[in-house]
């Protein structure tokens, strides 16, 4: 593994985002070096800059008390602008598309209530086998309230026999057989197990040819690839902040509504006072006047103190650069997955694609030989500082990330796994 080592230490010499690793906490050993953590794609490093953006807030609250809407650094009343404003361009929209609100399942129901609108014909929602299962609950529920069955009206398509990933040629073909009895396809940016990534402009037009509304889950897909959300043509989308963009545990989520949805005022929709035109918010009138946008979809009032973290974050990415990152990324995922095709490839197999366009940060694996083993390499791995993801039944997901993660974190994963190969037998490739 020398070779790669050399390889890794001279990539990282190289790397010109490198500096950005240190804005970062990272969890502790015991010993109190740093953790290699490869856990990006379920919960993001916390910026080193939160604290302070959280305390600017604190401050405000202290200072300003109920003045603090519409007085200081920040108002209350602008602080969704900002976010919006800084997300729009990080996900290609326009700023009129973006709200930062709720969290993920929630806002998915106040979309679908909107983009879901069962008729005689087309009464049935279209997902991937493998959904993230909260997704699924939200769809199951969602057809009941209409007084559907979601073992009719709920269709999920899956791989081809002998395949784990779902081609957008299949979305494809299904959709022209099948589309007229769809109302709405809601389907993922990336899928969570696989780390496989679509197009979302090429499923966008498949479902729009089938007469039938599209919905993306990015919360995989946000901070991890490029998004041109607005020329996707989606009608909607919705995603977290507290993976790739790093918000915090449970943080505040945001989502898109494409502009040509602003004006549809027969557009079924959920309303609260925070979504109605703010000219006219504080004069408690009777009447719902909603807001330009994507923020008429607000209910209420934003949690200030829950978007602090989101607004550090959003400046780290700024100074990034989204284009920057993803050229980070892709070097990245590569040194990880040929290291893995190289020197682990008899016992370790990828099923994130081998194709670069095709996948984000995440690499997913899993042992050859079984789950028991699996396991028991992830545990290895914990116990020696280098922190994974494990998802049932026998996958191991790891997410080297272009904002904190070195190319020598990759090399040390990758040793450990070999080190792991040999003291267990399993069959590894010999060091070059």
């Amino acid at each position: 593994m020398k070779k790669l080592l050399a390889t890794a230490q001279m990539l990282d010499r190289q790397d010109g985002l490198g500096g950005f690793r240190d804005q970062f906490h990272f969890p502790l050993n015991p010993d109190g070096t740093e953790q290699h953590y490869f856990c990006g794609h379920s919960l993001g490093l916390q910026p080193k800059s939160a604290a302070a953006a959280l305390q600017e807030d604190l401050d405000a609250w202290r200072r300003l008390a109920v003045r603090g809407h519409f007085e200081g650094k920040l108002p209350w009343m602008d602080y969704n602008d900002t976010l919006s404003r800084q997300l729009a361009g990080l996900c290609g929209a326009h700023r009129a598309e973006i709200v930062v609100m709720n969290t993920l399942s929630v806002n998915l129901h106040l979309l679908m209530v909107s983009f879901f609108q069962p008729g005689p014909a087309r009464r049935k929602i279209l997902m991937e086998k493998n959904a993230f299962p909260s997704d699924r609950y939200a769809v199951e529920s969602q057809l009941r309230f209409h007084g559907l069955d979601p073992a009719d009206c709920l269709v999920e398509l899956e791989p081809a026999p002998g395949e784990h990933l779902v081609e957008e040629s299949s979305i494809e073909k299904f959709l022209e057989a099948h589309g007229k009895e769809i109302a709405l396809v809601l389907w993922p940016g990336v899928q969570y197990i696989s780390g496989q990534s679509f197009d979302l402009a090429r499923v966008s037009d498949a479902a729009h040819r089938a007469g039938a509304m599209i919905g993306f889950d990015l919360a995989h897909y946000i901070g991890n690839l490029p998004l041109s959300l607005h020329e996707s043509g989606c009608d909607f989308a919705a995603w977290c902040h507290y993976k790739y963009l790093n918000a915090g545990p449970g943080a505040v989520a945001g989502c898109f509504v494409h502009e040509r949805h602003h004006r549809d005022h027969d557009l079924p929709r959920f309303h609260g006072w925070w979504g109605n035109d703010r000219a006219s918010r504080f004069r408690m009138a009777p009447e719902f006047v909603p807001s330009k946008g994507a923020a008429a979809w607000q209910l209420s009032n934003p949690p200030v103190l829950a978007m602090a973290p989101l607004r550090a974050s959003l400046e780290i990415f700024q100074a990034a650069g989204m284009e920057k990152l993803r050229q980070k990324s892709m070097a990245m995922s590569a040194f990880m997955v040929e290291g893995i095709q190289s020197h682990l490839g008899e016992f370790l197999e990828v099923l994130t694609p081998s194709d670069p366009e095709k996948r984000g940060c995440q690499i997913s694996s899993r042992v050859r030989s079984g789950r028991e083993d699996g396991r028991q390499l992830f545990e290895y791995l914990e116990q020696r500082g280098v922190i994974t993801d494990w998802r049932e039944p026998d996958v191991i997901r790891v997410a080297p990330v272009p904002l904190y993660n070195r190319f020598e974190d990759g090399y040390t994963l990758l040793n450990h796994m070999a080190e792991w190969a040999r003291i267990t037998g399993s069959p590894a490739r010999p060091s070059p």
